[in-house]
């Protein structure tokens, strides 16, 4: 099966790796080192030879930084992480920080009251990044210092690169073939006045060249760099041995193949007008391009918004991904409600099961992502990953927080139910309920054209806010068509200032956590499409969500006294709508199992 359960945290190895840098800091003469979760290519996910944090700390979020100085050291977290970091890294030489309240330039400047150097990796860190540090700390003797990375000589069994061949990705599922995708991208920097742009987001190379990898777990990307020009040639830098001959040939003439050790001095040779997105390459990057006498024309990456505004053949084909994966939902969900309140299961149980539903398409290509099966108390860590070790029993009376998805040749899933195992207490049926609220609220939205994410976000927490509630993470992010499941910029989030456009691909869920005893989160994923008109409304242009997520939501944890007649309205018109869709794709047993789970409210 594609999850495995070890424990990769290590919190006892934690302080002599700590030890050790320390030492080599002392040595080189710095007085600290920022040691981030991230790559060159700045993704949420990374390789194994990337995972430096987790080496060095035993935390394995997807997101955050450690700060190592001569005597203290600090783990910068956000909401989603903090349970989980207090119980992965040894907290007696590695404090956990939460970020964004206390930045860490502010820590910096406690931590080193007469200065210091700080080291950073050049190639780790954005240009947005390391001027907002270098900012913060302005007016201090606190110096930032690119330099050479520190970990990785401290890292004897350091995995290798990761090495998975190219495949081709469909002309007909993207709808768009990657010659017309490089031509539409060279126009836009001709008409820019750019000369060439610096690419090093793999999701947007391979969304560029119509092609997939398996260098990231859970996420069907090619580790790699490029070099779009303005004419729509490319220069790729990859690893030769993942191309075969037919992906060879679908790359073209146009489209030249270096190996990865070859792209800082491409980048040294550039000449003009370049394109660098200082919110996402490396500052190696920008240095390199201002050695070279190029002049860096700092604008987003031209991969990005393209490919987050999905084709109409994209858009079907999620759809039919969608559909397919709703049923194994249904499969999944009347099997869970019909054993879980016997006892007996466990979190890895359902797991297993779960993507075994999943392998049962035979379309299954991965998991999306670790899937978060969370019961009673361990529902309140908002990303957790069960292992052999913390595998708790599914016990009746609880609440069980499943959240997963799958990847598909047509389609990336994201969905998450909260069931209630047995009776549900009537204050996890209140929380529950304003959660529902919040997502229904998301779901019957219509804005004008040219909001943000961060203009949307609080409707879904409004239902939690009026009873003192709220959750710490975003509301959505952007989905990909067989690439990433977190993919930028789209967002629903209180951070995010990037208008929604027809065509993009949203998660909605909002949630509750209470650590400890619970965790409630319900998920669909949307696309952004033209609000249908309304008789009598002004003539302006509107958007609204359609959804593509089917799957019961558990009215046993409803309360449908607290529902205004529009919200039950809006649920019984999805149930009816999973019925009529899923309904027909799924076994006897299940389909039996549905006309119950989705009655009228």
């Amino acid at each position: 099966m594609f999850q495995t359960f070890e424990t990769s945290a290590a919190p006892e190895q934690g302080p002599p790796r700590i030890a050790a840098l320390r030492a080599a800091l002392a040595a080189a003469g710095f007085a600290g080192v920022l040691v981030p979760r991230a790559d060159a290519h700045q993704g949420e996910y990374v390789a194994p030879c990337d995972a430096r944090l987790a080496w060095l700390t035993g935390f394995t979020g997807s997101a955050g930084m450690a700060v190592v100085t001569k005597d203290r050291a600090g783990l910068f977290v956000d909401g989603r992480y903090r349970v989980q970091a207090r119980t992965e890294v040894d907290t007696a030489v590695l404090t956990p920080v939460n970020w964004p309240e206390t930045k860490p330039g502010t820590w910096l400047r406690d931590a080193l009251p007469h200065g210091g150097r700080v080291a950073y990796d050049p190639w780790l860190h954005t240009r947005d990044e390391i001027d907002a540090l270098e900012k913060s700390l302005e007016g201090s003797s606190v110096s930032l210092i690119p330099e050479s990375n520190f970990i990785d000589p401290l890292w004897p069994d350091r995995p290798p690169p990761p090495a998975a061949p190219v495949t081709i990705f469909p002309d007909a599922v993207a709808g768009t073939s990657a010659a017309e995708k490089r031509a539409a991208a060279g126009r836009a920097l001709a008409e820019a006045g750019q000369d060439a742009a610096v690419l090093t987001l793999p999701d947007g190379i391979n969304w560029l060249l119509n092609i997939r990898g398996g260098d990231i777990p859970r996420n069907p990307v090619a580790q790699c760099t490029a070099i779009l020009r303005a004419d729509g040639s490319v220069t790729l830098f990859i690893d030769p041995a993942k191309l075969s001959d037919d992906v060879r040939g679908h790359l073209g003439s146009e489209v030249s193949v270096a190996p990865p050790g070859a792209f800082a001095a491409a980048l040294s040779a550039l000449r003009g007008t370049v394109r660098v997105d200082r919110a996402t390459a490396p500052v190696a990057v920008s240095a390199r391009i201002a050695e070279s006498g190029a002049t860096a024309a700092w604008e987003r990456d031209p991969t990005v918004l393209p490919k987050a505004r999905k084709t109409a053949a994209e858009l079907a084909a999620t759809a039919e991904a969608h559909l397919r994966d709703g049923a194994t939902m249904v499969e999944f969900l009347a099997w869970l409600d019909a054993t879980a309140p016997q006892g007996g299961l466990t979190e890895i149980d359902v797991v297993r099961r779960l993507e075994g539903f999943r392998r049962a398409t035979n379309a299954l290509k991965e998991i999306s992502f670790d899937t978060i099966c969370g019961a009673g108390p361990h529902g309140a860590i908002v990303h957790y990953r069960v292992t052999e070790a913390t595998n708790r029993p599914v016990r009746p009376g609880e609440l069980l927080l499943v959240d997963s998805g799958g990847q598909y040749l047509d389609g990336t899933t994201d969905i998450t139910r909260t069931v209630a195992i047995g009776p549900a207490g009537a204050d996890e049926r209140r929380c529950f309920t304003r959660v529902l609220q919040g997502m229904i609220a998301v779901s019957r939205l219509r804005w004008p054209k040219g909001l943000e994410g961060r203009h949307l976000d609080a409707v879904a927490r409004y239902p939690l806010w009026i009873a003192g509630q709220d959750y710490d993470h975003g509301t959505g992010h952007g989905v990909g068509v067989y690439l990433s499941v977190h993919e930028g910029p789209q967002r629903l989030a209180r951070t995010s200032d990037v208008p929604l456009e027809p065509g993009m691909i949203l998660s909605n869920e909002p949630g509750y956590y209470r650590e400890g005893a619970f965790g409630i989160r319900l998920e669909n994923l949307v696309v952004v499409e033209p609000a249908p008109p309304l008789p009598g409304a002004d003539a302006r242009e509107m958007l609204a969500f359609r959804t593509l997520t089917f799957a019961p939501i558990d009215r046993r944890l409803v309360d449908a006294g607290a529902l205004s007649a529009e919200e039950r309205a809006w649920l019984d018109a999805y149930h009816a709508e999973v019925r009529a869709k899923i309904g027909p794709r799924v076994s006897e047993p299940a389909r039996a199992w549905l006309q119950g789970a989705t009655a009228p409210i």
